[in-house]
């Protein structure tokens, strides 16, 4: 009988161990999985391996599209949730529907950079039905894989309302509909209305509608930039039919502000004094304390 002893951290044990990387060390990247999203085959040489790196922050939702190389990740184009008050989208931009109007906007901007937003329009309508992109013509449309990063893919997650948004505006993305709102897990099916009626903001709509009629303060509490932006329940799916319109019509980033010549930006450091300046605040030190004693 072998006898189980706990592992016993001696000198050996330290002596070859081997520190994480850093940013597995600070919980910030999944390597296993990083892994299997970069690697490229051989036989493809240099050919970029392009991923749909989604991210959700408190304020915002990230989308990027990047590949990678030796000296790091080299971003082809971006969009995020601040851009979408812009479009008419002005407060609740970490919602389910303002993941798949980021989608949206990045599937666009994207496909009019590399000249194949007239080949691949997408869906122009939203109905929540499955779709996959095929190839129209000598190019085909911009294939990339959905990066999740650490977080947790479960059922409706915001996450796929950005890979939804990205596949209605013509990227070609491998998914399937299990993970959407409208999917029933029991029995295979996916109903498409639900799913629209998420992507159009129907149960924030409902769901505003419902406080307002039981429960004043605590709509006042919880959609208080709704009521400072004027906007009501059934104002919200028309709002956000629009923000898909507006961003169809003009995807580009918004022009970079320019400065006058001569510009500098605001410094908060503090100014270092002349040697006239420190001398004259010690006698001014000496006079008050004498003045003291």
């Amino acid at each position: 009988r072998v006898a189980i002893t706990a592992g016993v951290k001696n000198k050996a044990y330290f002596k070859r161990y081997q520190v994480k990387y850093r940013r597995r060390r600070e919980g910030k990247t999944d390597y296993f999985a990083r892994k299997r999203l970069i690697i490229q085959n051989k036989n493809k040489y240099n050919t970029p391996k392009y991923r749909l790196i989604v991210r959700t922050t408190n304020k915002n939702i990230i989308a990027q599209v990047a590949y990678a190389t030796i000296e790091g990740d080299k971003v082809v184009c971006d969009a995020r949730s601040s851009e979408l008050p812009r479009y008419g989208i002005k407060t609740g931009l970490t919602n389910y529907p303002a993941a798949y109007a980021v989608g949206l906007l990045l599937a666009r901007r994207l496909n009019k950079k590399y000249g194949l937003d007239e080949t691949y329009q997408g869906v122009e309508k939203v109905d929540g039905e499955d779709y996959y992109v095929e190839k129209e013509g000598e190019r085909g449309a911009f294939y990339c894989v959905l990066d999740t990063g650490l977080a947790r893919t479960s059922s409706g997650a915001r996450i796929f309302g950005v890979l939804k948004g990205a596949v209605d505006g013509g990227l070609d993305i491998p998914h399937s509909n299990k993970r959407f709102p409208g999917s029933n897990t029991e029995s295979g099916d996916y109903d498409a209305a639900v799913h629209r009626s998420r992507i159009l903001g129907e149960h924030i709509s409902t769901y505003m509608q419902m406080l307002m009629d039981e429960d004043e303060e605590a709509y006042k509490r919880q959609f208080s930039s709704y009521q400072k932006e004027g906007i009501m329940p059934d104002m919200i799916e028309d709002m956000f039919a629009k923000a898909h319109a507006a961003i169809r019509s003009d995807p580009a980033p918004a022009a970079k502000k320019v400065h006058p010549e001569g510009w500098k930006p605001k410094s908060y450091k503090k100014q270092r004094m002349s040697l006239a300046q420190r001398k004259g605040r010690v006698a001014q030190k000496k006079a008050a304390f004498l003045a003291l004693h």
